[in-house]
């Protein structure tokens, strides 16, 4: 049997078309998926950075309470849960970016990391609040204090002057201070080789506001060569924060009013001439000074 292609030609270039239009909807539809996969990996690879980028604010934001908090316990929490966040970091980092259901889990995890931050946050804010008060009340205090002190200083020292104020008012006053050298017939003289004594007389004034009692009253003779006449090198009374040495001493009865007091040193030693000076004590002060000069 002998086939006529002639006849066939209409129905090959037919079947050729058919063919041809498959293969371009076919080609079409290759490129169109192509470009589907591509743009979703290419959307997969975006999701994914942003996804690191939120975990990686997150790990700042913990890294920055490092120098902010000043609580150890909550500090040792921070530093645990910001270990936390860069583990989850890490598994993101080897995690393939079309791999859905991990992506999924670790964008889950960051939802949880989340809501700890803000908890964490409202803690710290809390703390820094409660500080801020405490700062606050503490500067107040110490106002109150510095105040106080203030005060306490200023009247201690308003009763220290008025506790000197009474001192200075109640201590005792000599005054009429004559001192003269005398030989034994007690007649006065000015040649040092014919006295045999130094008179010193005084009068105690008036004050009714010293306390009224015994009162030892201490004279004090000085050469002109500074030194001090004294029996005994032990003679002594207080006087400031030390001793002095003393040439005379006698106590008196003291009722407020005047009295006259003499006091007398007996000539035992050579003696130099020149100025000498009697200094007058009493309760601790000096209360009255006299010079008198003296010739050989």
């Amino acid at each position: 049997m002998k086939i006529d292609f002639k006849e066939r030609t209409p129905q090959l270039i037919a079947i050729i078309g058919v063919l041809v239009l498959v293969l371009a909807v076919a080609l079409v539809y290759i490129v169109s998926k192509n470009k589907q996969i591509t743009t979703m990996e290419q959307q997969f690879t975006v999701d994914k950075q942003e996804l690191e980028d939120e975990y990686e604010a997150i790990s700042m934001q913990y890294e920055g309470f490092k120098f902010s908090v000043q609580n150890d316990s909550l500090l040792y929490k921070l530093e645990n849960e910001q270990a936390k966040v860069q583990r989850l970091q890490e598994q993101l980092r080897m995690t393939d970016a079309a791999n859905k259901a991990e992506i999924k889990r670790l964008r889950d995890e960051l939802a949880t990391l989340r809501k700890v931050l803000k908890s964490y946050v409202q803690q710290i804010d809390s703390l820094h609040r409660l500080n801020t008060e405490l700062q606050a009340k503490n500067e107040q205090i110490t106002q109150q204090y510095q105040q106080t002190s203030r005060t306490l200083n200023q009247v201690s020292q308003e009763k220290e002057q008025l506790s000197e104020k009474v001192t200075l008012a109640s201590r005792l006053d000599a005054t009429g201070i004559t001192v003269k050298a005398v030989n034994d017939r007690g007649r006065e003289q000015k040649r040092l080789s014919r006295s045999s004594q130094f008179v010193v007389s005084f009068l105690i004034t008036k004050n009714i506001t010293a306390e009224p009692g015994e009162r030892t009253i201490y004279v004090r003779i000085m050469s002109p060569d500074g030194g001090v006449l004294t029996k005994n090198p032990g003679s002594t009374f207080p006087f400031e924060n030390g001793n002095l040495q003393y040439s005379i001493r006698r106590i008196v009865e003291y009722g407020g009013e005047e009295i006259p007091v003499t006091m007398y040193w007996d000539i035992e030693e050579f003696l130099m001439p020149g100025t000498y000076k009697a200094d007058i004590f009493a309760d601790g002060s000096l209360i009255g000074s006299r010079s008198f000069a003296m010739e050989d």
